[in-house]
């Protein structure tokens, strides 16, 4: 069983910058669709970012595009980040990345969460105004 390691998260003030990084155990297929999740505090977990890791086609939700970059390691292919600019207070949260086979990154928004099959542990993003 693969497992997912998030790491990079910390406190900063409004208007900077955190690169967080999942790392899986080991490369495999079954891991080619690559999500970044959210949950801020008293809301729903959100997916800010998703990234197919066979064509590298990249989705972002709509408050974190233009801010925020999804990207998969060019040489370390177990390794996707999640760039974060220009962070603002609203970005606050736990950050989990999740992955799972290729064709979960084409399925509905609504189910796609439940097909990720690996999860991280998450780590704290916080972002003082």
């Amino acid at each position: 069983q693969v497992q997912l390691s998030e790491s990079g998260g910390g406190s900063v003030k409004a208007g900077g910058a955190l690169r967080l990084s999942c790392t899986a155990s080991r490369y495999s297929s079954s891991t080619n669709c690559v999500g970044w999740f959210r949950q801020a505090p008293g809301k729903d977990r959100e997916e800010v970012a998703r990234i197919l890791t066979t064509i590298g086609s990249k989705y972002y939700e709509d408050s974190v595009r233009g801010r925020f970059t999804i990207s998969q390691d060019a040489v370390a292919k177990n390794t996707v980040y999640l760039q974060m600019d220009s962070l603002i207070a609203e970005d606050t949260g736990i950050y989990y990345c999740a992955a799972g086979p290729a064709w979960v990154c084409g399925r509905p928004s609504a189910t796609r969460a439940r097909e990720l099959t690996v999860w991280g542990q998450g780590t704290q993003v916080t972002v003082s105004s």
